[in-house]
């Protein structure tokens, strides 16, 4: 089958950072379904990976991807919950190997139905950062759950492909006020058309901008990116009591500042059930079930940003270039091979 892999980690701009390759077609067994491969999305932990982290022992390659779209084309003896010829979506696995390929494996209880109203693209665009946003508002920070004297959060990063699923579901399921950061005129109309209630530039000083819009303490902050140099601000900005949640990778982060407010810190990744295999990994599944029907019902949309083509190495450097630049807007998707 054809995939695109790299031997060596390394810088994209190296002419072997990734190459079209050829590798055996996989078989389905256990709980495992067997995915034929319409399209994938690209995300940071694809370009981060690429830089870190050579070919698992005994494999020649490493295939990065986890955002998918497809259909079974085999399913284990064990699968209970699809069949042959269903459609499906999914962020997949960070201990196999990617969806850069024809075909992937997949362990059913992190696989969602597709929802019906979208196409491969559109919905390959959703699983990671979907999973993502949901798991840190409704399981890390617990948003339903109320802050006393505060009912907002504040998205900081909210024109990405994390930000843009979770301003939504922020949006939509729950009765906070929905604070986004941009520092674009475009990202900034991106994230006002997602619902966001306010608007605030992360170029500058955010606690400054709190305060002079009037907004109360956020009791909830997302921090989606550069936590490292909003950290003071957050310590500033946050109400007493509050809960911040981050997916990125600082340096270091102090967070004994926060101990006067008793803020509590919550780390999502989204891999996390998946590599330990944990009692409730079928929650990912159960979370992509209920986007599926959102998404059908019109109160989610995606969020699939540019469309780059055919799956090939060609585009995906181009893909993980337009990552690492910081200016990509929503998802970007590849389409077949």
């Amino acid at each position: 089958m054809r995939a695109v892999g790299y031997r060596t980690p390394g810088a994209i701009e190296r002419p072997d950072a990734l190459e079209d390759i050829e590798l055996p077609r996989p078989s389905a067994g256990g709980c495992d379904l067997l995915v034929e491969v319409k399209a994938i999305s690209v995300n940071p932990v694809d370009t981060k990976v690429r830089t870190r982290m050579g070919p698992a022992d005994g494999a020649e390659w490493r295939v990065l991807g986890w955002d998918v779209a497809g259909t079974v084309v085999e399913a284990g003896p064990d699968v209970t919950r699809f069949s042959v010829g269903d459609a499906v979506f999914y962020a997949g696995d960070l201990t196999r190997q990617g969806a850069n390929a024809e075909f992937h494996l997949i362990d059913e209880r992190l696989v969602g139905h597709k929802p019906h109203s979208l196409d491969w693209a559109e919905a390959a665009a959703l699983p990671l950062t979907a999973v993502t946003a949901w798991e840190t508002l409704f399981d890390r920070l617990d948003v339903r759950r109320a802050v006393p004297g505060s009912s907002s959060i504040l998205l900081i990063g909210g024109a990405g492909g994390v930000g843009s699923i979770a301003l939504q579901l922020a949006r939509q399921l729950t009765e906070l006020t929905v604070i986004a950061t941009a520092s674009r005129p475009e990202t900034a109309d991106w994230v006002k058309s997602l619902g966001a209630h306010h608007v605030l530039d992360h170029s500058r000083p955010l606690a400054e901008q709190v305060s002079e819009a009037g907004l109360e303490p956020p009791g909830f902050v997302f921090s989606i990116t550069h936590t490292d140099d909003h950290l003071p601000d957050i310590i500033k900005l946050i109400a007493p009591q509050g809960r911040l949640g981050l997916i990125d990778d600082p340096k270091t982060i102090e967070i004994s500042p926060f101990k006067q407010k008793a803020v509590s810190v919550h780390w999502e990744y989204m891999f996390t059930r998946s590599m330990f295999r944990t009692p409730d990994m079928g929650r990912q599944g159960d979370i992509l079930e209920e986007l599926s029907r959102l998404v059908d019902a019109g109160t989610i949309r995606t969020t699939l940003g540019e469309r780059l083509g055919t799956i090939n190495a060609k585009a995906l450097i181009r893909a993980h270039e337009l990552l690492e630049s910081g200016k990509a807007r929503g998802k970007i998707v590849l389409e077949g091979f």
